[in-house]
């Protein structure tokens, strides 16, 4: 049902190298770039995580209670990404583990403070 998601940044360039560098394990490219938005989706298709400059000019923050998820595959692909995104600068917001019964999850902010989660079902 979700074809993309998009988030703010302050720094196009420097986001899109840091979730191509994370999203390597999975293949991750960008499928489309104007400039000021650059979508990243892997060859198998489906939902695409987009970073964009604000269109209104404004400076990008993140929101209150928004996050983006991403299900890498595996649990090891969960850990190894997790611990990617710290290395790569972002900050551990909720280390890789059972959540609940069918759903391990890992929480970090990235280099502009939107909160993702990478999880695996089941």
């Amino acid at each position: 049902m979700i074809a993309y998601t998009t988030i703010g940044t302050a720094d196009i360039e420097k986001s899109k190298a840091y979730y191509l560098a994370l999203l390597q394990d999975i293949d991750a490219m960008v499928v489309m770039d104007t400039g000021r938005l650059a979508a990243i989706g892997t060859p198998a298709g489906g939902c695409m995580l987009a970073v964009c400059t604000p269109y209104n000019e404004e400076v990008a923050t993140p929101g209150n209670g928004n996050m983006v998820s991403i299900a890498p595959g595996s649990k090891a692909l969960v850990d190894s990404l997790h611990a990617k995104a710290l290395e790569l600068g972002g900050a551990d917001d909720g280390a890789p583990g059972q959540r609940m019964e069918g759903f391990y999850g890992a929480y970090f902010r990235d280099i502009d403070g939107n909160k993702i989660c990478f999880c695996h079902f089941g």
